[in-house]
């Protein structure tokens, strides 16, 4: 009968984020620090710790939460630097693998470039892809911010409901012109948000009372 050393069990606070081969030690310890630096509503999705080359060295970290990506890179004399970037400010995020490791490229909106090297693959793979629909989001939300920017520009004429429903107020009213409210319709659909068959439909129902 042999004596082994039982293993202490994952706490399960952070047993979510180590999934593909992350320290437990280090994720509890950048976990510790993110409950000191996370805003009200905001959550770690992922944290990915480097595998670094020398035994000694203490790896960089790289967290991702709804809102924000971190990196955490500690220094040979104990101190860290922490960067972080909101979602919005992320141009682009590159993922290169070679034969044991990948790196991690982040790429901001101000220059400034977070590279990790060393990854583990399936790590650098998970970043790599919350970053890409972290990415599409802010592009979402952007394309509806524009939207409604052209709706209030179009003088905010809009549809809501399908195919030829106007929104409460937003058929022309008595003392409106009929040549204005069809301007503001052309406008809608040159900028794409109602169909020709919708311009045409309203059109109709303008000249109508002519």
């Amino acid at each position: 009968m042999t004596d082994e050393t039982p293993i202490d069990p994952v706490p399960s606070h952070i047993a979510k984020f180590i999934t593909e081969d992350q320290s437990p030690q280090h994720v509890a310890k950048i976990y510790e620090k993110l409950s000191q630096l996370l805003t009200q509503g905001e959550e770690p999705l992922y944290i990915a710790v480097q595998d670094p080359i020398g035994i000694d060295l203490t790896p960089e970290i790289v967290v991702l939460t709804n809102r924000r990506f971190m990196h955490y890179k500690p220094d040979l004399f104990g101190r860290a630097k922490f960067v972080d970037y909101i979602w919005r400010d992320l141009r682009s995020a590159e993922l290169v693998e070679n034969v044991f490791r990948a790196t991690i490229t982040f790429f901001a909106a101000d220059g400034e470039t977070i590279k990790v090297d060393n990854m583990v693959k399936e790590q650098a793979r998970r970043l790599y892809s919350i970053a890409q629909q972290m990415e599409e989001n802010v592009r979402e939300e952007l394309r509806l911010r524009q939207m409604e920017e052209k709706r209030a520009e179009a003088g905010g004429v809009y549809l809501q409901g399908g195919m030829g429903a106007m929104a409460a107020g937003s058929t022309a009213s008595p003392s409106e012109e009929p040549l204005q409210a069809l301007g503001k319709l052309k406008q809608l659909m040159e900028a794409g948000l109602i169909t020709p068959e919708e311009y045409e439909t309203k059109k109709k129902e303008i000249l109508a009372r002519l």
